[in-house]
Order: structure tokens, then C-alpha cells, then sequence
């Protein structure tokens, strides 16, 4: 098999090494450091290489007021998707609370952003939703249970509703808080970043 040798001829393209003389076969060619500019400050792009584009850095979002907003809606639409399931269930399911918990972070976070305060809100909300997706729970068993109507159950013996939640919560309902309560915390601070 042969081997092409390159053309010898002048240099190509105004290469500052084309013209250098070879270097003895038994030693491996040194190449000369070419002299940057001294009054280039350090770090500045020398000249020949090529520059990146960078982009503008991304808006920050920290919008409290709508992060709240979104917060409570979420927590009162999930809070009656809760009531419903263990309306109709008639047993507390600690999953669901825990769903509730991550909608509101997440609901909070997506739209308020990076703010210090919201992921302590979302765990109050989420909180007070699970409370209430409990209480609306009860009422929906006790309307079942006496045949009168849910809404005469929730608001005109609103008292009965809190007193059979004292009475059916045990241990796991208030470990189901807690873990619903950081659940919110950890995904309204991290969807905000």
C-alpha cells in the first residue's frame, strides 16, 4: 500500500506553520506558541476563534398575588374533588391527600414563580383543602345516611359535620396532613424555580 505524500508548494491559506521546517524523524515536531495580544484583557475572545452566541437570560417570575390566587383555586376545586371521593368511598383514601397537596405547590408554583412565601402558603392551603375535602366527605355521608340533602347536611348542621370528623380521625388522617403538607412545600418550590 503506498502513502500520498502532500504537495510541497507555498503555504495554504496563510497558515503560520506550512512554512516551518520539518522536524527530524526521530523527534516529534514542535509547534510555537503563537503570541496572544498583551493589552486583551483575560478571559476576552482572542482573535480567529469564533464567539458563541449567548442568550438573554430567562424573566424571573415572582408574582405573589396571582400565586395565591391560584393557590386557593386549586386548593377549593381539589378540595371538593377530595370530598367527593370519600363521599363516595365512605373511607378517608391518604392518596388523594397527598394529590391535593401536589396541585396546589404545583398550582402555586407554575404560576407565582420564584417567590420565598409560597410554598408555605400552599402548604397552609393545602392544609385547610384537605380539612375541608373531609368535612364535605362527612356531609356527603351523612346526607346518605339520613336522606336529607348534602347542602342542608354542610350548612345547617355544620357543627354535626366537625363533630363526626373529630370522631372518625385517627393518627394516620393528621400523618396524611403532614405528608400532604410537604408534599406542597417541595413542588411549589420547585415548579417556582
Amino acid at each position: 500500500m503506498t502513502q500520498s505524500t502532500p504537495p510541497s508548494g507555498p503555504p495554504v491559506d496563510a497558515n503560520p506553520y506550512a512554512d516551518a521546517p520539518a522536524a527530524p524523524a526521530d523527534q516529534p515536531p514542535v509547534l510555537e506558541k503563537a503570541a496572544a495580544p498583551q493589552d486583551a484583557p483575560q478571559g476576552a475572545p482572542q482573535p480567529g476563534f469564533p464567539v458563541a452566541p449567548v442568550a438573554p437570560a430567562a424573566p424571573v417570575r415572582n408574582n405573589f398575588p396571582l400565586g395565591l390566587v391560584a393557590s386557593i383555586g386549586a386548593g377549593v376545586v381539589s378540595a371538593i374533588l377530595y370530598g367527593l371521593v370519600i363521599g363516595l368511598t365512605k373511607h378517608e383514601i391518604g392518596y388523594a391527600a397527598v394529590g391535593v397537596g401536589f396541585l396546589v405547590g404545583i398550582a402555586a408554583g407554575r404560576v407565582g414563580g420564584r417567590s420565598q412565601t409560597l410554598p408555605v402558603v400552599s402548604v397552609i392551603v393545602s392544609v385547610a383543602a384537605i380539612y375541608l375535602g373531609q368535612l364535605i366527605g362527612e356531609a356527603m355521608i351523612g346526607a346518605d345516611e339520613t336522606g336529607l340533602s348534602f347542602s342542608t347536611i354542610f350548612f345547617d348542621h355544620f357543627s354535626v359535620v366537625q363533630q363526626a370528623w373529630k370522631d372518625n380521625a385517627d393518627p394516620l388522617t393528621f400523618v396524611f396532613f403532614a405528608v400532604a403538607a410537604y408534599v406542597a412545600f417541595q413542588s411549589a418550590r420547585k415548579t417556582g424555580d
